[in-house]
């Protein structure tokens, strides 16, 4: 066992998982993969009034989703209350800890150096005159963070504790802990933390902070994972787009960066976009539909076509949905900018004329699609002596509400002869 690299994710299930703890938690993971080692999942329960179960399931469901598995665990805490209280006592015996009421506390020596040489910083020194005396055992009988941190990676053979650097500070009193207990000291790597894109601590001023909320917005798993690991570790070669299963391979903890990264929604959107093309167009469907973005009687061939159309141009599912309620409802909402320009064509009568003859012309196509579509489009344009832009872009505010989307002559087509001329009807009204 003492060979074999054995790392652990410690989450408290007092909240949703943090963007910043899954990349941990991701970090972890590659490097057991990497190294064929063992991945533990402790929960650190030990803060009765808010750990919540819900919490917990939460946490669970998004390491799963995000691909990471675990070898051991869940160990928890709250269930090894006695175990932390065994090794206290054996420092209260050697007299390296003295009572306090019903706490046990721990002797902080003055004076000393302690000497950290972490993978990540190189050495980081720190001084015990600057650490107060250490609560081991609170007056409530549980033990307090460090001690039961401590006590915990020792008995899970824990060999690399790969963490945040806000945990940097706790670093040198667990290392006080591990040598009063004569336990073998791990190797520590601590990561710089997440920031946001303007450099500050990542929170949620920034936009959404829990990994829940992106799943929620349906950014596809493999997408997360994959930009997270560009957060702080790079595959090389300026590779962008890369699976965890491919990182894993390449992953050492002694590649990890020594800056802050900063999490740029736009990036993981790119990302998620580059993964969203390259899904079949049946996959890509059964995800929608999955995550509720379609909920319609439209035929299967019909929402195939759709999807297919978009697939290119949009990043997110919650961004799909947005894009194509034109074909999903009558009642879709009308962009402010679209209205404008909209209203600016309808001002000038000659385009109006046009855009009234196109809509007459429609009803009469024999063969309704984008080909023919499109020439009696840029016939009905030169017969006024206007360029194609001035019918295309009311009719496609018109018909969807946007002046944005797929291309329009496709989008005119998969909507139908009558949706499409009752559509323009309304708005020449």
């Amino acid at each position: 066992m003492k060979n074999q690299v054995r790392v652990r994710f410690a989450p408290s299930p007092t909240g949703f998982l943090h963007l910043g703890s899954a990349r941990t938690a991701l970090f972890n993971w590659l490097y057991a993969r990497h190294t064929g080692g063992k991945l533990i999942l402790r929960i650190e329960d030990t803060d009765k009034e808010r750990s919540k179960k819900e919490f917990l399931d939460e946490i669970l469901d998004d390491l799963k989703w995000l691909g990471i598995n675990w070898d051991e665990g869940p160990i928890y805490q709250s269930q090894r209350v006695s175990t932390y209280k065994e090794y206290a006592l054996k420092l209260l015996d050697k007299g390296l800890a003295y009572k306090e009421g019903e706490a046990i506390i721990f002797k902080v020596e003055k004076s000393h150096e302690i000497k950290i040489d972490d993978i990540v910083h190189g050495e980081i020194i720190f001084n015990t005159d600057e650490i107060k005396d250490q609560v081991l055992i609170k007056s409530n009988g549980l033990a307090a963070y460090n001690f039961a941190c401590v006590i915990d990676d020792h008995e899970m053979g824990i060999t690399h504790i790969i963490r945040g650097d806000d945990h940097v500070s706790n670093t040198p009193k667990q290392v006080l802990f591990y040598k009063a207990l004569n336990l073998e000291l791990p190797k520590f790597a601590h990561m710089p933390l997440m920031m946001g894109k303007d450099g500050s601590k990542l929170s949620k001023r920034h936009g959404a902070v829990a990994v829940s909320e992106y799943r929620n917005e349906g950014f596809l798993p493999e997408a997360m994972a994959n930009y997270l690991l560009l957060l702080g570790w790079s595959p090389g070669e300026g590779k962008e787009i890369i699976t965890s299963v491919e990182a894993a391979k390449l992953f050492t903890v002694e590649d990890l960066g020594n800056v802050q990264a900063k999490f740029d929604v736009d990036k993981l959107k790119w990302i998620n976009g580059e993964y969203i093309r390259n899904k079949s167009t049946k996959d890509l469907l059964a995800l929608l539909k999955n995550a509720g973005k379609i909920k319609s009687d439209i035929s299967a061939a019909q929402l195939e076509k759709i999807v297919e159309l978009y697939k290119t141009r949009f990043r997110t599912f919650d961004e799909f949905e947005e894009l194509t309620k034109c074909f999903f409802t009558d009642d879709f909402p009308m962009d402010e900018k679209a209205q404008k320009k909209l209203d600016k064509h309808l001002k000038d009568t000659e385009t109006k004329k046009a855009l009234s003859e196109f809509k007459d012309e429609l009803q009469k196509l024999q063969n309704y699609n984008k080909e023919e579509i499109e020439k009696l489009c840029r016939s009905t344009a030169e017969k006024y002596g206007l360029k194609p832009a001035a019918v295309i872009h009311p009719t496609r505010v018109a018909i969807s509400g946007m002046t944005r989307g797929a291309g329009l002559f496709e989008m005119m087509e998969l909507l139908g002869k009558s949706k499409v001329t009752e559509r323009l009807t309304k708005v020449l009204k």
